[in-house]
């Protein structure tokens, strides 16, 4: 499968994703996202791939934020805005909801549709020298595509009314501070901390992660008690598992489980 505006390739289980228009610091034009939600689309489906890696080309920007100029023309009315953010939600929901963990690694600038990109995966990296925030209020609009409802479950809504009332722009071992960023490095071992996390995570077993990130997802909008009696199923339906058996079988044994996804 072939992009023009992105670089695609699955090896070792892993889909890295890469937004390729460094001469326009990664901007989210339409035809981007649009192939965005094809990409999530292909990595979803293919069951050969089990984490996705998302970055940007180049070394000054993860996604500077969206294309301004194709912006004014598109969203020049309300009913236009509308339908670009609903679009650009869409996109970006498949990502949250891809069911395989994600990585956002973030090389540069996140900024805008940008941070809101990184926002959507599972978990984010960030080199010391990444800038991330939500400038959309210095343009006289607000976050479109999910920003301001993610930010506020991942960071806390105080920190999200930092981040949108003030649009200024934060450093990485800010946003690492608020728990925006889960792991900071210097920038030369950005990708070799980002692969060691990933290499952690499907060391584990695959169901478990699974139904670890989709409890994570759902119990957002779940009151304590109803979230515990998720909490209570998942732990149920993980208890049946082939892989629960050779994990516990490993514990005992004092070997690596031959976790199966079964």
């Amino acid at each position: 499968m072939s992009y023009e505006n992105l670089l695609y390739a699955v090896e070792g289980g892993v889909a890295r994703i890469t937004v390729n228009r460094p001469d326009k610091m990664n901007a989210l034009n339409f035809s981007t996202i649009t192939e965005l939600g094809s990409a999530f689309d292909a990595a979803k489906a293919d069951e050969s791939v089990r984490a996705v890696i998302l970055t940007g080309s180049g070394e000054k920007a993860f996604v500077a934020g969206a294309d301004i100029t194709e912006l004014l023309a598109q969203a020049g009315n309300a009913k236009g805005a509308a339908d670009l953010a609903a679009f650009g939600q869409g996109v970006f929901r498949k990502l949250e909801h891809l069911g395989k963990p994600s990585i956002a690694m973030v090389n540069g600038f996140a900024l805008g549709g940008g941070c809101e990109l990184a926002l959507s995966c599972t978990l984010r990296t960030a080199s010391t020298n990444a800038k991330l925030g939500l400038p959309e209020t210095s343009l006289g609009i607000i976050p479109g595509y999910g920003g301001s409802q993610r930010l506020a479950r991942i960071a806390g809504p105080g920190v999200a009314r930092e981040w949108i009332l003030t649009g200024d722009m934060f450093p990485a071992e800010e946003a690492h501070r608020v728990g925006v960023i889960n792991r900071l490095f210097a920038p030369e071992d950005l990708e070799e901390g980002t692969q060691k996390m990933l290499k952690s995570i499907l060391a584990k077993g695959p169901l478990a992660v699974k139904f670890g990130m989709e409890l994570v997802l759902r119990g957002w909008d779940m009151d304590q008690t109803s979230g515990e009696a998720l909490e209570t199923e998942y732990f149920g339906k993980a208890a049946e598992t082939e892989d629960m058996r050779e994990g516990m079988s490993a514990f005992v044994e004092k070997r690596r489980a031959a976790f199966q996804g079964k």
